[in-house]
C-alpha cells in the first residue's frame, strides 16, 4: 500500500494576532510545522505534500533539511491556492504516480498521533473515505442570521470533525473534478465526497488533536506536551 499526505499549511493565520506565519510559531520550542510534520514522519505516509505560501518556502525549505528528525522523510513544497480547497487540489498534482491512498491534514493539527494517523489511512483502504472526529459535548443550536434559534439538533448524533481525513486516490480526485465543474465550495474534503454519493465513515479521533488558531489553543497545544498528554 503507497500512501502520500497533503498537509495544508497555507493559510495566514491572521486570528493569531501575530505577524508571524503560523508555519513558523514556535510550539514549546520548536516551529509549529516542523511538530506536524513529525507526526507523518512516524506513520505510514511514505511522502508529504507540504502545501504552503510560495513567499514562505524557502525559509520552509531551510527550516525542514535542518531538522534532524525529518531526515528520513520525503517530502516536498507546492505553493497554494486562494482557498484551502484549492490548496488540496494543488497537492494532489504532486501524488506519486503509484500512490493508493492520500491523508489530507492541516498542518496547524500538530498533536495528530501518528497511530491515528495509520488507522484513517486502513480504513481508507478497506472502505474508500474516512474522517476523524469527536462527539459534541455541548448542546448545539442552529442560529438565523437575526441571531435567532432556529432549531437544536439532537447532540447524540452531532460529531466535530476534524484531520486527518484519508481516502482512496480514485475517489478524491473524482470529488475534486466534479467541485471543479459545478463550482462547488466546501470546508472539507469529506463534503466534496459526500457530493458524490459516497459514504464516509468517521473514526473516533483524540480530543488533544487540536487546531491551532488562536493564541489560547497555542497555550494549551503547549500545556499538553509540557505534561506529555499527547503520544
Amino acid at each position: 500500500m503507497l500512501v502520500n499526505a497533503v498537509i495544508v499549511a497555507a493559510g495566514e493565520g491572521r486570528r493569531m494576532g501575530r505577524n508571524l506565519p503560523k508555519p513558523f510559531l514556535s510550539l514549546a520550542g520548536r516551529p509549529l510545522i516542523l511538530r506536524t510534520l513529525s507526526r507523518f514522519a512516524a506513520s505510514q505516509a511514505r511522502r508529504v505534500i507540504l502545501v504552503a505560501a510560495e513567499k514562505e518556502q524557502p525559509k520552509l525549505e531551510q527550516l525542514i533539511r535542518s531538522d534532524r528528525e525529518l531526515s528520513g522523510l520525503e517530502w516536498l513544497l507546492q505553493p497554494g491556492g486562494r482557498r484551502r480547497q484549492d490548496s488540496v487540489m494543488q497537492g494532489l498534482k504532486r501524488l506519486d504516480r503509484d500512490c493508493q491512498v492520500v491523508v489530507v491534514h492541516d498542518g496547524a493539527r500538530p498533536l495528530v498521533a501518528p497511530a491515528l494517523i495509520d488507522r484513517c489511512v486502513e480504513a481508507a483502504l478497506k472502505e474508500g473515505a474516512v474522517v476523524v472526529g469527536v462527539p459534541v459535548r455541548d448542546t448545539i443550536k442552529a442560529v438565523s442570521p437575526s441571531r435567532r434559534i432556529e432549531s437544536t439538533p439532537p447532540r447524540d448524533s452531532l460529531w466535530e470533525i476534524q484531520t486527518p481525513q484519508a481516502f482512496r486516490v480514485e475517489i478524491l480526485r473524482e470529488a475534486y473534478a466534479q467541485a471543479e465543474r459545478e463550482g462547488i465550495e466546501a470546508t472539507d474534503d469529506a463534503m466534496l465526497v459526500e457530493r458524490l454519493g459516497k459514504s464516509v465513515s468517521v473514526l473516533e479521533g483524540d480530543r488533544s488533536n487540536i487546531k491551532i488558531t488562536t493564541p489560547e489553543d497555542l497555550l494549551l497545544a503547549e500545556a499538553l506536551i509540557r505534561e506529555r498528554l499527547v503520544l
